[in-house]
């Protein structure tokens, strides 16, 4: 009778503990966020708060969704297919405002902007000045993008453009080679394919104002359920500080899970440079302050391009970003 009553007791339990899983799963808000790529380190705050269950204690059922080439992130949040999705770089809010797509910035993950240009080890070139009038390898969507305040601020002209396919062949085998990049992947790459030494020039160190790894809201959700919105933020910021200050294991397992091209040591390169260059956590932007957006930043960002005729002077800039998310550190940024 003893042992009949323990057995009882313990599918009792059993059934209450799975009851109550069930009940909290139900509980949680179900969320799609895509990435603007795929799976790689400047994603993994992301991946490390999922991995780490932050999404889930803020009341969060989180689906990260790798992007890749065809993947549209404006797209997908216009048509309502995505939450959430990722933001490389500030023309992309700005870009949705133009073409109308109810959704906007509610925080960034990189304080400088990962875009560099890359050299050979050369004597004549040691500032982006000296690159006016040389060769240099952009792809197309740059033309319209950084290239437009490489023109007005160190005069850059489109005559010197080549076309970049994401090809490093033709960059190694030409010492005289200028390309575009990210400061956290393809220099790793050029050094780690034979005796190529590089010089890395990060656009952010001379001023390029873009932000970048934002994270965009659709405007339904903002307005909706602020509350979800703010979890989601918060519990990123968390994941962020966690993956570049801590231990990034977690997030590393994720990401090549999803992507198996990338590697421990990928990673790890990525997340030096993160630290190196304080591109999560730089000037105001400190790492209590991780995920911070200016007004001041956004209306710098948007006066230069509109001044090289990337914009037209009436868009209304400020409809891309909403710092309400990060009312504290924005402050402090102001």
């Amino acid at each position: 009778m003893k042992h009949h009553i323990q057995k009882v007791a313990l599918f009792m339990s059993l059934l209450m503990s799975q009851l109550l899983a069930a009940s909290l799963a139900h509980a949680l808000e179900p969320v799609r966020f895509a990435t603007d790529w795929k799976a790689q380190a400047e994603q993994g705050g992301f991946y490390q708060a999922k991995a780490l269950g932050l999404y889930e204690k803020a009341g969060l059922d989180v689906t990260i969704i790798s992007g890749g080439p065809g993947v549209n992130i404006p797209q997908l949040l216009g048509a309502g297919a995505i939450d959430f999705g990722m933001g490389s770089n500030s023309f992309i809010p700005l870009n949705m405002v133009q073409a109308g797509v109810p959704a906007k910035a509610v925080m960034a993950a990189f304080q400088k902007d990962p875009q560099v240009l890359i050299t050979h080890q050369r004597d004549d070139i040691r500032t982006l000045a000296d690159m006016k009038g040389k060769p240099i390898m952009v792809a197309d969507a740059t033309i319209n993008a950084f290239w437009a305040w490489l023109r007005l601020k160190y005069g850059f002209k489109n005559k010197q453009i080549r076309k970049y396919t994401f090809n490093l062949a033709p960059f190694l085998v030409d010492p005289k080679a200028i390309q575009q990049g990210y400061v956290t992947s393809e220099p790793y790459t050029i050094e780690s394919r034979g005796d190529t030494q590089v010089q890395v020039f990060l656009l952010a160190d001379y001023d390029y104002p873009s932000y970048a790894s934002m994270v965009l809201a659709r405007t339904d959700w903002i307005d909706g359920k602020p509350e979800k919105v703010q979890a989601f933020v918060d519990a990123s910021i968390e994941g962020w500080r966690s993956f570049v200050y801590g231990d990034p294991t977690p997030g590393n397992q994720l990401i090549m899970q999803a992507n198996p091209e990338m590697s421990v040591d990928n990673i790890a390169h990525a997340i030096a440079q993160m630290r190196q260059r304080g591109m999560v956590a730089s000037g105001v932007a400190n790492n209590a302050a991780i995920g911070t957006m200016s007004t001041a930043r956004w209306q710098e960002f948007f006066d230069t391009m509109s001044a090289s005729g990337v914009y037209p002077e009436d868009l209304d800039w400020r409809a891309a970003f909403t710092t309400q998310f990060i009312a504290q550190q924005a402050v402090a940024a102001e």
